[in-house]
């Protein structure tokens, strides 16, 4: 048997101590369920299903408590969840001490439109960022549900980051002469963004809604993406450089692996020709 619930927890503990002790009854919805065996083949769902999704909308759901409670014989296993300021503090815990950069928070709600011919519609976005060169991790939420695989976020998010980091080397001449620009991979390897957006009108790839495909979604988000990481590298000249030297690092250690994987190649076919 697996029960959980969700309470609301003040958001910061200055708030704490301008609120009222609470007194009130307690309110809400319990739902019970049990998977059908003529449908499904297997129904022992292990708590880390739950743990996982918890987790994930205590992160786009700031201040919010999500507590796990797992019947274990008479007793119960107890695990919460509460991210007080959000995805920020998503990034911090998985930046940890290996921050490259401080981390960066950027919102905006915009209005936008998927073709010419259609309705407007509210975008909002909630971004956080940072860099390091020792883990890295990109999340998109939606709504707030995790996009697996991203769709409109993904693309906005390698085309931004890409075009501002390749324009800041370019700008400060740091490619060699003949050296060819960045690829996303380069920058991935050392970013940390979890972006949480939601909209009015959503479209997604299917029916498992692991990609939001929405064209004025993605416009939308590029262009807030480039102009936040421009204005953040003009105001931020020592980390800018910190940060886009490390993608170059990067770039170069990828180019040479790729060289040394192509020559070894090169010398196995070379040998089996002479045999």
């Amino acid at each position: 048997l697996v029960s959980f619930f969700v309470a609301v927890k003040i958001c910061s503990s200055s708030d704490a101590l301008k609120k009222e002790p609470y007194s009130k009854k307690d309110t809400g919805t319990k739902i019970h369920w049990k998977p059908d065996l003529e449908v499904f083949t297997d129904i022992d769902i292990q708590p880390e299903y739950f743990l996982d999704i918890m987790k994930r909308q205590a992160i786009v759901n700031a201040g919010i408590e999500f507590v796990f409670r797992n019947q274990n014989g008479k007793s119960f296993d107890t695990t919460s969840y509460n991210y007080v300021n959000g995805i920020v503090d998503h990034v911090a815990e998985v930046v940890g001490e290996n921050g490259l950069s401080s981390i960066q928070h950027w919102e905006t709600e915009v209005k936008t439109r998927d073709r010419d011919d259609k309705p407007e519609y509210k975008c909002k976005m909630d971004i956080s960022v940072a860099f390091s060169n020792k883990v890295h991790l990109t999340e998109y939420y939606h709504n707030s549900s995790w996009l697996e695989h991203g769709g409109a976020p993904d693309k906005a998010v390698r085309n931004a980051f890409v075009y501002q980091i390749d324009s800041y080397l370019k700008q400060n001449n740091k490619y060699n002469k003949t050296e060819s620009k960045i690829k996303y991979d380069d920058v991935e390897d050392s970013l940390v963004c979890v972006i949480s957006s939601f909209s009015s009108v959503s479209s997604y790839e299917n029916q498992t809604k692991k990609a939001v495909t929405n064209k004025g979604i993605q416009d939308a988000m590029t262009a807030f993406l480039r102009q936040s990481l421009e204005v953040y590298f003009i105001e931020n000249p020592l980390e800018a450089e910190k940060i886009c030297e490390q993608v170059l690092i990067n770039k170069r250690s990828r180019e040479n692996a790729e060289k040394t994987r192509q020559d070894r190649k090169s010398t196995r076919l070379n040998s089996s020709h002479r045999t």
